[in-house]
């Protein structure tokens, strides 16, 4: 296993052993937290009502973009749909191919650019890939290299502003940081550490907007409980 690669390493240990794991989150927002490893395993009965709903609208031949563990992708499977899972960890890749997903690519997003798809997943909040708003410019302009005429993009994100909000309701920004959804993460696993990234979470108005600008027509398919929520990008021009 490469040395940064915590996310990789954890889910072919648990793999293998079955431990109750964490990967430890740390962020430039908030005190650190954990992923549980298990939950990356999540069978489709064990999926919120958002990743089922994702899974219902997926059409067409389906890129499954940071695929991880390959949860959604091996739940594609089993309903007789066309998926290809894409991670850029090699232990992630290591760890479908062992569990049965038929179609993997160890690879960049950004480095596809010979396939035609009709849907691009992005769950657990996918889109973060975008790491700011820039990046969300580039992987939307991307995005139309490899979805086919009137493809269409599901992707989970969250409005993350209720994290910067006082006591009494009022909301405290720095204006001079930027867009408050541009966070930093660094991720570690025994001896394992990714290193400082950046990851998107983006409101439903600004990412219309994003949409609209590189032509896609916009949609708010579910709205969770925790700002969260799925949308569909469907490729117009």
């Amino acid at each position: 296993m490469l040395a940064n690669d915590p996310i990789g390493t954890a889910l072919s240990d648990y793999l293998k052993e079955k431990q109750e794991t964490e990967i430890i989150v740390e962020s430039n927002l908030t005190e650190d937290d954990v992923i549980p490893v298990p939950y990356l395993f999540r069978s489709e009965a064990e999926m919120p009502e958002l990743e089922l709903l994702a899974l219902d609208e997926c059409r067409g031949k389906i890129l499954d973009v940071g695929a991880g563990s390959g949860c959604h992708a091996l739940a594609l499977q089993k309903r007789k749909k066309e998926v290809t899972a894409l991670d850029i960890s090699e232990g992630a890749i290591q760890v479908m191919q062992q569990q049965g997903v038929k179609q993997v690519l160890h690879k960049n997003i950004y480095d596809l650019t010979d396939g035609k798809y009709d849907t691009l997943l992005l769950l657990m909040n996918g889109i973060g890939i975008a790491g700011t708003l820039f990046g969300l410019d580039r992987l939307l302009t991307h995005a139309k290299s490899i979805l086919k005429p009137g493809g269409q993009i599901l992707l989970e994100s969250a409005d993350i502003l209720y994290m910067f909000e006082d006591e009494d309701g009022s909301v405290l920004l720095d204006l001079n940081a930027g867009y408050y959804g541009e966070v930093k993460y660094n991720m570690k696993y025994k001896t394992h550490e990714s290193g400082w990234f950046n990851w998107l979470f983006i409101d439903a108005a600004i990412l219309q907007d994003y949409a609209s600008k590189h032509g896609y027509e916009f949609e708010v398919l579910y709205e969770g409980e925790n700002g969260n929520y799925l949308a569909r990008l469907t490729l117009t021009k």
